[in-house]
């Protein structure tokens, strides 16, 4: 999580268009952009709140190399764009895990990127997966674990 402002105040945002014994009134939440890069924050953003992205994949091996939990159905995230500004808040719907070379063309169209097609999620995500492993002294394989998330939007600004 950053330590930007207009992070609380998004959050408060959010938490003043629910009636006060909504049970998110007492929940907590992170804060993140998706990608490795601004350019990618921005443009994966833009496609959550245009409602085409509604699910993301993430190596099961980041988490175990890191201190960052692996997401959880019920987990709220507010989503940054590049410059950390606050974009929307999703829910956690649903996790699975399984291998990448199992990964579904169902569950790469709910990513929403490219051409929707299982092909291009692989191609991009092998790209992505292999640059983060490196940074993790790992090797992409294509049957290392994949955190298949889907969620849906709760607000957006």
């Amino acid at each position: 999580m950053t330590d930007n402002d207009a992070i609380p105040a998004f959050w408060q945002g959010y938490l003043d268009t629910l009636p006060a014994d909504h049970p998110h009134q007492q929940a907590s939440y992170t804060a993140w952009g998706f990608g490795d890069s601004p350019q990618m924050a921005d443009e994966l953003g833009k496609l959550v709140v245009e409602g085409r992205k509604t699910a993301t994949a993430s190596a099961l091996h980041a988490y175990q190399n890191t201190d960052e939990p692996a997401p959880e159905p019920g987990d709220i995230s507010i989503i940054l764009d590049g410059t950390e500004t606050p974009m929307c808040i999703i829910q956690t719907t649903d996790i699975v895990i399984r291998p990448f070379n199992e990964v579904t063309a169902d569950f790469a169209r709910a990513e929403g990127e490219g051409d929707l097609s299982l092909d291009y999620w692989r191609e991009a995500h092998t790209a992505f997966f292999t640059r983060e492993a490196e940074q993790l002294n790992l090797t992409f394989s294509e049957t290392m674990s994949v955190v298949c998330e889907t969620f849906k939007v709760i607000y957006t600004r």
